[in-house]
């Protein structure tokens, strides 16, 4: 017990925290004020109290001054009311540049990812390949009705030393340091997260998928309520990122050639992919769970009322495309169809 009053007193004495220093400048300010201005007022005015004195006191160092008290002696004003305005003016000075600098430090240390997030229900996104594919990526996902625009998202990066001021702009929050760490996961409210993306450090080196395979083990290890989507370069690393328990895969190198292609032999085909794969314009791609059991000609009907053009089924990671009018719809199916909005069935 002695030795925690020395450590206080210590802190307190030598080194006081500010908040500690305002409380005693403060406290002393006032008291001094209501003593001074009842000792030279209360002989002439017997009505006064220790309220009436405080009241005073506060509302000349606030400099509001009311005017319902004030000195009358000269003694009250040269002593007790020039010493109030003095003091008064150069306490609340204080006083808002202590403000003024939490507010630049606690932003400073929210660009550069120094602060702990409190959130629920955000997205996380692990790695900053670069600021234009940042920003497609978050520009589609906030056009999306299912994700929404007001959505809070979640930076986790070791490299990158400042937010850019584009991001910063746009709400997103930022994390530095290691994604396969715990404490830096809980910076990041991983727990309470709704989704995560983890991208390729590197887009085009393979090695980036080493890394990503870390941070899938560290994310699934620690949370398995997170829907997970993974990026990876080279092919063969989804086999391992499956088995670290990711829920999707997105292979970029699984597509080039068939963009290419495709383009060779149908051009035109690379924009009709981009408006179906864009939420920012024209139609899109949806994929909305079938309720029940029945046949792909009733699911064709509700869809084309909605304004939408059925394509086909999700079946257990199996695509069905243009199935038979007559064709058994069952339970975990999810209708592929083609439209402006998501579709409600």
């Amino acid at each position: 017990m002695t030795i925690l009053l020395r450590f206080f007193s210590r802190r307190l004495l030598r080194t006081p925290p500010a908040p500690f220093r305002v409380g005693v400048l403060i406290v002393a300010v006032l008291l001094y004020g209501a003593t001074g201005f009842l000792f030279f007022e209360l002989p002439n005015k017997p009505d006064l109290g220790w309220g009436d004195a405080f009241w005073y006191s506060f509302v000349t160092v606030t400099t509001v001054g009311y005017g319902d008290y004030y000195p009358s002696t000269w003694e009250g004003r040269f002593f007790v009311a020039v010493p109030l305005m003095f003091f008064g003016i150069g306490l609340l000075g204080y006083v808002l540049s202590l403000a003024a600098s939490a507010l630049v430090e606690a932003k400073t240390k929210e660009v550069r990812g120094m602060s702990s997030h409190k959130l629920q229900d955000h997205l996380v996104v692990f790695n900053f390949p670069g600021l234009a594919k940042f920003e497609r990526l978050l520009s589609e996902l906030r056009a999306d009705t299912k994700f929404g625009a007001l959505r809070e998202v979640v930076l986790v990066d070791e490299e990158l030393p400042e937010l850019p001021v584009e991001l910063v702009e746009r709400h997103v929050h930022f994390v530095r340091g290691n994604p396969t760490r715990d404490e830096t996961l809980s910076r990041a409210s991983l727990d309470e997260a709704h989704y995560a993306i983890i991208l390729a450090k590197n887009p085009g080196d393979p090695h980036s998928d080493n890394l990503s395979v870390a941070i899938t083990l560290a994310v699934e290890a620690r949370t398995a309520g997170v829907h997970t989507v993974v990026e990876c370069v080279d092919f063969a690393t989804q086999e391992l990122l499956r088995k670290a328990g990711c829920d999707s895969i997105v292979c970029t190198s699984r597509f080039d050639a068939h963009f290419i292609s495709h383009e060779l032999l149908n051009p035109g085909v690379q924009e009709l992919l981009h408006e179906l794969t864009s939420n920012s314009h024209g139609q899109q791609l949806y994929l909305t769970p079938a309720k029940g059991e029945g046949r792909f000609s009733t699911l064709s009907e509700r869809c084309v009322k909605q304004g939408h053009l059925p394509v086909g089924l999700l079946r257990k990671g199996e695509t069905l495309l243009n199935p038979g009018q007559e064709f058994p719809v069952e339970p975990g199916d999810a209708l592929i169809s083609i439209g402006p909005t998501r579709l409600s069935l």
